[in-house]
């Protein structure tokens, strides 16, 4: 198998010269670096992503079609293009204009924010599911929520030695509640998938001027974009801007338990070498996702309840 060209300094620049001739000269600077992906800035005003394999090509190219499907039923900005093609044999590039905004782990959101984000979950439903596998974006299955909260149970063992977390948390999901949040069917939806770390585009006042990160977006559990919102902007500010969306108590608190027993068995991963990200990182994701709710005081579920 022929390895894949590593992108250098002077790989981008040749490139950026050829797709911004009218710019002169433009500083470029890496920017971040992912699996199958590497991030460069140019200059102030563009953003280049190479791809590095060929699954992940499929999926930049993949992004830009849902891209311009998504901005059809939202008012939140997502990039947009100036060039894409490839930079080497087989693998994609896309080089978009820079939003303007922080992008940054564990943003602090204004009321406005969270009506923002709202805004975005309720575009989210509204794409087309069929336009959306149309476009190539995959169907998966909702995650099963008593299987998680086995997992966590086990994990959670690892957290208390470390006096991280106390195990008699979980207490509050029962067997019967982590069966009465299942997903209901037909209830799938557009799922961007990663609504966290640094794919919220935030101002200086709380809100989200856009978002990034198209390339992980599914067809499934809406729940899951609220786990990923408890997670990043704390489960109170998730809830209220996924109620603001329209969402009922099963899927709010659904993505709620999500967010809390993937937080907790991630931090449990990172104190046994198992997961790279920073520590302070997860603990800071664990704290925001286990923040309580009044919406938790709920004990039963209309059957009839919207999703």
């Amino acid at each position: 198998m022929t390895q894949a060209p590593t992108p250098t300094a002077e790989t981008v620049r040749e490139l950026v010269r050829s797709l911004l001739p009218g710019e002169g000269p433009v500083e470029v600077a890496p920017a971040a670096e992912s699996p199958g992906h590497r991030t460069w800035w140019v200059g102030t005003r563009h953003v280049l992503r190479l791809a590095t394999d060929r699954d992940a090509s499929a999926r930049q190219r993949r992004e830009l079609r849902l891209r311009a499907l998504v901005r059809q039923h939202t008012q939140i900005a997502i990039p947009s293009g100036v060039a894409h093609g490839e930079w080497a044999a087989g693998l994609a590039y896309t080089l978009d204009a820079r939003l303007p905004g922080t992008a940054a782990e564990g943003p602090a959101v204004s009321a406005l924010g969270e009506a923002d984000l709202a805004t975005l979950l309720t575009g989210l439903r509204e794409v087309p599911v069929r336009q959306a596998e149309s476009a190539g974006v995959p169907r998966v299955p909702p995650r099963s929520l008593p299987a998680l909260r086995a997992a966590a149970a086990s994990r959670a063992g690892a957290l208390a030695g470390d006096e991280e977390f106390d195990p008699g948390r979980l207490a509050q999901l029962t067997a019967t509640v982590a069966a009465q949040l299942a997903a209901q069917p037909g209830a799938a939806v557009l799922v961007h998938h990663g609504l966290g770390g640094d794919h919220l585009v935030m101002s200086g006042d709380g809100r989200v001027r856009g978002i990034l990160g198209w390339s992980e977006a599914v067809v499934g559990d809406p729940a899951e974009d609220i786990a990923c919102l408890a997670a990043s902007v704390g489960a109170p500010a998730a809830v209220r801007a996924a109620t603001l969306a329209g969402y009922g108590a099963r899927p709010c608190l659904r993505g709620l338990w999500l967010a809390r027993c993937d937080t907790l068995a991630r931090l449990a991963d990172a104190l046994e070498g198992r997961d790279p990200t920073p520590q302070p990182v997860l603990r800071a994701r664990l704290h925001r996702a286990w923040e309580a709710i009044l919406l938790e005081r709920i004990t039963e579920l209309p059957d009839d309840e919207a999703p």
